[in-house]
This record gives C-alpha cells, sequence and structure tokens, in this order.
C-alpha cells in the first residue's frame, strides 16, 4: 500500500466514465422524445442539458406538465428499456478501466461511484462488468437531491469514504460532472468519450482517451 501519494480517493462517474454508452442514451432519448410527439432532440441539447443529469430531472423539465409522478415514471422506464436493449450487445467497460481500478486498489486508493443514474442502471452495468468488487461505495443520484452540477453527489461520496475532498480525484465525461468535480473542490479527470479534448479541457485538470492512459504518478501530478 502506497502512504506518498497526495490523493486518497478516486471517484467515478458512470455513464460514458466506465463505460462508453453515451450514444446509446442518446439515441433512447431521441426515441422517447419522437414518441411522444416532441420536437426532435439534437445532439447539443443532449449533451449540454440531459447527459449527467437524473433521468426524472429531464422528464420534467422536457415534458412539463404533461409529466406528473406517475407519468414520469413510466417515461423514465420507457426510456430505460429502450436504452438497455440497445446497448446490452455492447455492454464491456472502457480500455485500460479493469487494470487501472486494480492499479488504485494496491495502492490503497478508495474508490467510489457517483452517478445520477439509480441502483437499476448500476446493476445492469455491473452484472455484465464484473467491477463491482474494486468500489467501497456507491451513490446514487436517488441519494441526493442536488443534481451535477452541484457538487452534493461527489462530496456525499466523499464523505462516506471518510476522505478530504481535496483529497479526492473525479473521473467524468459529462459538462455537468466535470463542474461538480470541481465545484467539489477535487482534482477532475475528463475522459473523452461525450466531448473532443479541446471542450473539457477547461473543465478538467487532465483530460484523456482511455484508461491505459493514466497511473498513479500522473493523478498524483495534479497535486503539484
Amino acid at each position: 500500500m502506497s502512504t506518498s501519494l497526495p490523493y486518497r480517493a478516486a471517484i467515478f462517474d458512470m455513464d460514458g466514465t466506465i463505460v462508453n454508452n453515451t450514444p446509446f442514451h442518446f439515441r433512447a432519448w431521441q426515441q422517447l422524445f419522437k414518441l411522444h410527439n416532441l420536437p426532435e432532440l439534437t445532439k447539443e441539447t443532449y449533451l449540454n442539458q440531459i447527459s449527467g443529469v437524473p433521468i426524472i430531472n429531464t422528464v420534467h423539465q422536457f415534458f412539463g406538465s404533461k409529466a406528473d409522478e406517475e407519468f414520469a415514471k413510466q417515461l423514465a422506464d420507457e426510456k430505460q428499456k429502450l436504452y438497455q436493449e440497445a446497448f446490452k450487445p455492447f455492454l464491456q467497460p472502457l480500455t485500460g478501466l479493469e487494470s487501472f481500478l486494480s492499479e488504485l486498489k494496491k495502492a490503497g486508493i478508495k474508490i467510489a461511484l457517483a452517478t445520477s443514474s439509480n441502483e437499476n442502471d448500476i446493476d445492469f452495468i455491473f452484472h455484465d462488468v464484473a467491477i463491482g468488487k474494486y468500489f467501497d461505495v456507491l451513490v446514487t443520484g436517488g441519494m441526493v437531491n442536488e443534481p451535477k452540477p452541484s457538487p452534493q453527489i461527489f462530496l456525499k461520496a466523499a464523505l462516506q469514504l471518510n476522505v478530504d475532498p481535496h483529497a479526492c480525484v473525479v473521473f467524468e465525461d459529462s459538462l455537468a460532472g466535470l463542474r461538480a468535480g470541481k465545484n467539489a473542490g477535487m482534482k477532475v479527470a475528463g475522459i473523452t468519450t461525450s466531448h473532443k479534448a479541446d471542450a473539457i479541457s477547461g473543465l478538467a485538470d487532465i483530460v484523456f482517451d482511455n484508461y491505459s492512459e493514466l497511473n498513479l504518478q500522473k493523478l498524483a501530478a495534479l497535486f503539484n
């Protein structure tokens, strides 16, 4: 176990960060909008207003007064079914993720998952991607009342890990998530699954394409 690293915890978003499912979420939302006679959903709107935000918040934002609680849940379930059916054949961890998680674990770094998704979404991913053993804490969107870019979900993860926020590194792909990590006072590593490097470089301390590019020393350098 390493005692010399300047960070003690790694906090990972899920969608677009441990699996590359962002295109499948986008297409599922597009289908849902079309099925319910809403204007066509553009990729720009999805990435800037929906990605990284809890489903129920998105339903209320775009379906408005139509979406009472029961109808909102039906829409959320409908969207998730569309997404899961399309993504399941392609479900796999991002390149280098498992080796990187193992490296963190061996170094004594605590690891959390902090996702706006719910427990069913986590189960869907972890059923086919056997990385659940690496995570010490799981924090879902239902455990907080402020969506990203609020830092609440990351601060809650740090609290549950019993680690000072300033000794944490957040791994994120969405603009809302990157901002949330910054707002939490944490170092932020931005992965380019949803946005090009130049679009997130101003929000991240380090930008990477896959986890094979990262190691303990690169993260340590963020604290210098």
